[in-house]
């Protein structure tokens, strides 16, 4: 990977990360839902206060999963936030 690769597999909201790109190598989102949080990457996710806020409402509305099919066995919240780039904590 380049240093100038932005591609981005975890969700900027949550953390949850499948392996798959949600942001590709130029940084452009790809606009795929969470299965987690139900956000839309590239919607709302495109500044830093935006990204705070909607992890605050998902947080404090008990960071429920929109799809829990999708929510391992041994989930564990904090580890999944620890996901987030550090550009967007």
């Amino acid at each position: 990977m380049s240093v100038d690769d932005k591609t981005e597999t975890a969700c900027r909201i949550c953390g949850y990360d499948d392996g798959e790109a949600v942001f590709d190598e130029y940084g452009v989102p790809k606009y795929v839902i969470c299965p987690c949080c139900y956000n839309e990457s590239g919607i709302g996710d495109d500044n830093v206060s935006q990204v705070r806020e909607l992890r605050g409402y998902w947080v404090a509305s008990g960071a429920q999963w929109h799809d829990p099919k999708f929510r391992s066995a041994d989930w564990d919240l904090l580890t999944q936030l620890a996901n987030i780039p550090p550009e967007w904590r």
